[in-house]
């Protein structure tokens, strides 16, 4: 299982009057580590959507552990939790500046057509991600 790592620097826009992190920006934190983990394997989100796919969020789960405060850096490490070959599940964890467990969480994708909505197959419309997917998945 392949995981990527990604740092954080937490600015002061992200958290709230106690200089905590605002638990909303955690989704964004995770989609920084997707992406990030989307390119150490060799691809760009982006140029799926050129060719008219995305990649909807269809169910998420986080659970709060620790606050991570204004000023610290924050570690996001993300994995292919499970993928089938239309839908990938990434798993997170967020730790502290200190190494604390501060979030765990999932999300869950599927690839469709941009214009209808429609599920793709990405084993077939793009076998190179298919197959670094399924080498790097847990």
């Amino acid at each position: 299982m392949y995981i990527s790592e990604k740092s954080i620097e937490v600015r002061y826009a992200e958290t709230d009057q106690m200089g905590v992190v605002y638990h909303a920006n955690y989704l964004v934190w995770m989609e920084l580590g997707r992406t990030k983990l989307i390119e150490d394997l060799g691809f760009k989100y982006a140029d799926m959507e050129k060719d008219g796919i995305i990649s909807p969020v269809i169910d998420i789960e986080i659970s709060y552990k620790s606050p991570v405060r204004y000023g610290e850096k924050a570690l996001v490490k993300t994995w292919i939790e499970s993928y089938d070959g239309l839908r990938v599940t990434y798993g997170y964890e967020i730790f502290t500046e200190k190494g604390d467990l501060s979030v765990t969480a999932i999300s869950k994708h599927v690839c469709v057509k941009k214009d209808t909505f429609r599920p793709i197959s990405v084993k077939r419309q793009f076998p190179e991600w298919h197959e670094a997917y399924e080498k790097a998945k847990k």
